[in-house]
């Protein structure tokens, strides 16, 4: 078993971070070597717990956490009162926040849930995740699990009102992922989910362009634009680094809703600079919507990206974790 936890640690400190771009490709994972006892995939699972939970006290005192949790305090504020929220409910959502959403290092255990201490918020928000990455070998996606992890608590968002997808996933990620109570999906939706009137954060952190275009197209419409909100690539950066016409012909839903929403960037510090670039929080203001031109929203053909490359985690495939470049 320590030899098996040595592994994993070697190869958690190997990982390269991600390359700062706004679609950045995630390394593939590399061939699992072949387990003879189960005892050795607990252990497994048990030192990427211990390595999310020491992540989470690390960004937990971060000036980074205080920064960002602002910033998507101002968004919600806003979005909650456009939902017509209680008076009385912001206070609820970000009131105290416990650090014990994960169990004490000395008490992990592969088969063991983490508490959940606090009670879905008055807002009923839910949460879906695309794309975290290989959390088990890679410090960049662990933090930004964490991340994850910290805001549902902080929005009284119960971990099992969390989809997560990635086709990069590996069994023991997926199994971690079940351990810490959210609800990981097993098929690859592209992007194309509908929130049904939901009240929906998605968190989608240095994603392919098409995912939010697709994820846009699903719910074309100002009534559930305006229960939405986005925390991933920069919807002003997108427009500031692609031609007017490639985003326009590849991305027409991303470039028609450039003047429906509010953009606030994420703070940027020197420790997190690799993890959480190019992120901002996005939210889509009913009167902004009501403004755009009725040919707009008539507009509802369904993307394709025949001639796009880069696409990532769009088209519904998975990608062999055996390949190599």
């Amino acid at each position: 078993m320590a030899a098996a936890a040595a592994t994993a640690l070697e190869s958690w400190q190997a990982a390269a971070p991600r390359k700062r771009r706004s679609a950045a490709r995630r390394p593939r994972l590399r061939e699992a070597a072949p387990r003879s006892y189960e005892a050795e995939f607990e252990s497994d699972s048990g030192v990427v717990l211990r390595r999310i939970w020491e992540a989470e006290k690390d960004l937990f005192i971060s000036d980074f956490w205080s920064s960002a949790l602002e910033t998507i305090n101002r968004c919600l504020t806003k979005h909650l009162e456009q939902l017509k929220a209680p008076v009385g409910s912001l206070s609820d959502i970000f009131g105290n926040l416990h650090l014990d959403s994960l169990p004490d290092e000395s008490d992990v255990a592969p088969d063991s849930i983490p508490r959940e201490t606090l009670v879905t918020g008055t807002c009923h928000l839910k949460c879906v995740c695309y794309g975290i990455g290989n959390f088990a070998t890679c410090i960049i996606a662990r933090n930004q699990l964490t991340f994850l992890l910290l805001l549902l608590e902080k929005c009284q968002i119960p971990r099992s009102h969390c989809w997560v997808y990635d086709p990069l996933f590996s069994q023991l990620e997926i199994e971690v992922l079940n351990t810490l109570g959210v609800t990981v999906l097993s098929e690859n939706e592209e992007g194309k989910r509908s929130i049904r009137r939901e009240p929906t954060i998605f968190y989608m952190l240095h994603c392919g362009t098409a995912l939010y275009n697709n994820l846009l197209w699903s719910n074309w419409s100002v009534d559930a634009l305006s229960k939405m909100v986005i925390i991933g690539n920069s919807f002003k950066g997108l427009e500031e680094r692609l031609l007017a016409r490639i985003l326009h012909k590849n991305y027409p839903y991303i470039a028609k809703i450039l003047k429906g929403l509010e953009e606030l960037e994420f703070p940027q510090t020197s420790q997190y600079m690799d993890i959480f670039n190019d992120t901002s929080v996005h939210w889509f203001p009913v009167q902004k919507l009501e403004q755009l031109s009725t040919d707009i929203w008539e507009f509802q053909e369904e993307p394709d990206y025949q001639d796009c490359e880069d696409l990532e985690i769009i088209r519904n495939k998975t990608e062999d974790p055996s390949a190599t470049d």
